[in-house]
């Protein structure tokens, strides 16, 4: 028998990304969203991940399907917005066809990420190929922390 380290954190974040999967579904009512399939108005958000490294935050985001002048991305100190909509091909030759099974996610979205520290919002690099953005968000160089000596009087 495989002794392995309980990880709650990991089993929570595994709950939280099932939930958010329920209530995107739950949430998805189209014109053609049947059986719990995402149609047209079907809500969606991208999927993200943020890595650390000593000078910045490395964010991604997977943005399948759109173009980069169909996005718009807004950083502040404390969090990214990313939003955007990504449109179903109009079909000219079939006006009439109906879809059997459909998992792409159309219409307009936006995610909001809080970042978990302040950036330097006028150094930030940006990076879309291949339907991830990149964004690298330096840190705020903070001041080394001073220790100082407080002078009570005659106490």
């Amino acid at each position: 028998m495989t002794l392995s380290k309980w990880q709650p954190f990991q089993e929570l974040s595994t709950i939280r990304k099932q939930m958010d999967r329920l209530f995107e579904d739950m949430l998805s009512v189209g014109d053609r969203d049947w059986m719990g399939l995402h149609g047209i108005g079907g809500m969606w958000t991208p999927a993200v991940e943020i890595e650390e490294t000593d000078k910045e935050l490395v964010l991604k985001a997977e943005i399948p399907g759109i173009d980069a002048k169909d996005l718009e991305v807004e950083v502040g100190e404390d969090r990214v917005t990313i939003s955007g909509e990504h449109k179903e091909e109009k079909r000219t030759e079939e006006k009439d066809k109906n879809y059997f099974h459909s998992e792409f996610h159309y219409g307009k979205f936006e995610r909001v990420v809080p970042l978990p520290m302040p950036i330097e919002t006028d150094k930030i690099k940006s990076d879309f190929k291949h339907g991830i953005l990149t964004l690298t968000l330096p840190k705020v160089e903070t001041a080394p922390k001073k220790v100082v000596k407080v002078n009570l009087g005659d106490s």
